[in-house]
């Protein structure tokens, strides 16, 4: 994996949760690593803790992802060839949507749907001169229908999903491989503030990470463990959209 798409991967949202997951396989593996995260402290603790367990480059940049003006600027000045991207980063205001205010609704857009558009778009000229490369998008089950008290954050999920399955037949020629990848509940720090029980078939970060990695370049979409893989046929294949919707509205129900 290393030869065919490193030396340098860069993950952005990658502080804690699956970010840093990826962050700790791709080190396992040899990359040198750009992490971007919000949160500065957090940040570059993570990052010293991964260093000392792998001895790999790592590059930190604290910086607001939904500012895409401020990560061009970066990653211009970085003077390296990124060979692999991860877009973990994602804002997800819980609850009904006509009580969140359009201030967090701006910023899930341009967290969930401008930042990875664009970021995507900045690092694929030198992929496709390379002749080799890969992007990693996150997409969500809640994106496969309508998701009460997610609405808006299960629409960005759906559009990161679609913008992969359109770059993944675009690029393929390119030698760029392309992977949305739909997890189900994944066991992160967020979720389990949000949510008081445990979901059906929810992973672990490394798990979701692991699996991923190695889905990538096989398919445009990938659905991480095998109760996520069937309640995905079930919702998009099987159940009535009515059903499906309501469906997700039991599991979203608890949310805080």
């Amino acid at each position: 994996m290393l030869e065919k798409y490193g030396p340098y991967a860069l993950v952005a949202g990658a502080s804690e949760g699956l970010g840093a997951a990826y962050a700790g396989s791709l080190a396992k593996r040899g990359f040198k690593l750009v992490l971007l995260a919000r949160k500065k402290e957090k940040l570059e603790t993570f990052a010293g803790e991964l260093q000392r367990k792998y001895p790999v480059e790592i590059i930190t940049h604290a910086v607001d992802l939904g500012d895409f003006e401020a990560v061009k600027t970066f990653t211009g000045a970085l003077n390296i060839q990124i060979g692999l991207l991860v877009y973990n980063a994602a804002y997800a205001p819980v609850g009904l949507f006509k009580d969140i205010e359009e201030e967090r609704l701006a910023r899930m857009a341009a967290v969930n749907v401008q930042g990875p558009l664009l970021l995507v778009r900045l690092v694929l000229p030198q992929m496709i001169e390379r002749k080799k490369g890969g992007v990693i998008l996150m997409s969500s089950l809640a994106g496969t229908q309508g998701s009460p008290k997610l609405a808006g954050y299960a629409a960005t999920k759906a559009f990161n999903a679609v913008l992969a399955e359109g770059l993944w037949e675009e690029l393929r020629p390119l030698g760029v491989d392309v992977i949305a990848s739909c997890a189900g509940a994944i066991l992160t720090p967020g979720y389990k503030e949000a949510r008081r029980a445990k979901a059906p078939g929810a992973l672990t970060p490394e798990q979701v990470a692991e699996k991923t990695l190695k889905a990538l370049g096989k398919c445009p979409i990938f659905v991480p463990g095998g109760i996520n893989k069937l309640a995905r046929f079930f919702l998009m294949r099987l159940a009535p959209r009515k059903l499906a919707i309501k469906i997700m509205a039991a599991n979203t129900r608890n949310l805080n």
